[in-house]
This record gives structure tokens, C-alpha cells and sequence, in this order.
């Protein structure tokens, strides 16, 4: 019997998706101070496959976790998208593509 060992939070569906296809997996189901920690090491996971995939579907995997994140922690993804939409607005976004060298103070 051949066993892999994951360890990580997954999304909702992987269980049945996994039994569907005639295995068997082994869940719990996390405390929120425990999910919140997985949930950040997950950010960090999508965050690293993008980086080496450089595709939109790992972008897409992060932004799912983004919006897992900011509803443990009690927002909404419209509050998420206010705060987004505010910071834009109050200090600009990325898309002149401006490459700041140094900051020189007398």
C-alpha cells in the first residue's frame, strides 16, 4: 500500500475529489488559530509556485488564499477590495512601473 504523506491545507473539495477517484485520505479540521497559521504557510506555497510557473493559474491559486486569509481575519473580500481601492488612490498603483533607486535628505 503505497501512502503520501501532505500535511497542508487544501481546498474544500480535495477529499471528495480524492475518494472519487477510489482512494482514501485522512482530514481534521483545524482550530482558527491553527488554520490561520496553515493558511500563511499556504500563501507562502501559492506565492512560490507562481514565482516558478509565472502563470495565471497560480496566480489565481493566490488570490483564492488571499481572500481565504482576509476572512479569517474578519474581512470581507469587499472590505479587502475598499482597503485595496483606498490605498490605490491615496499612494497610486504599480502600473507606470516606477523603479525607485534611493531617497537622497539634506
Amino acid at each position: 500500500m503505497k501512502e503520501i504523506v501532505y500535511n497542508k491545507l487544501v481546498r474544500n473539495r480535495i477529499p471528495q475529489i480524492i475518494e472519487e477517484s477510489g482512494k482514501r485520505c485522512e482530514t481534521e479540521i483545524l482550530s482558527n488559530e491553527r488554520y490561520l497559521e496553515m493558511l500563511d504557510k499556504k500563501l507562502d506555497e501559492e506565492l512560490a509556485e507562481y514565482q516558478i510557473e509565472k502563470n495565471i493559474e497560480e496566480l489565481a491559486d493566490l488570490l483564492e488564499v488571499v481572500y481565504a486569509v482576509a476572512k479569517a481575519r474578519g474581512c470581507s473580500v469587499a472590505e479587502l477590495e475598499q482597503i485595496r481601492t483606498e490605498k490605490k488612490e491615496k499612494r497610486g498603483a504599480f502600473d507606470k512601473k516606477i523603479f525607485l533607486i534611493k531617497v537622497t535628505e539634506d
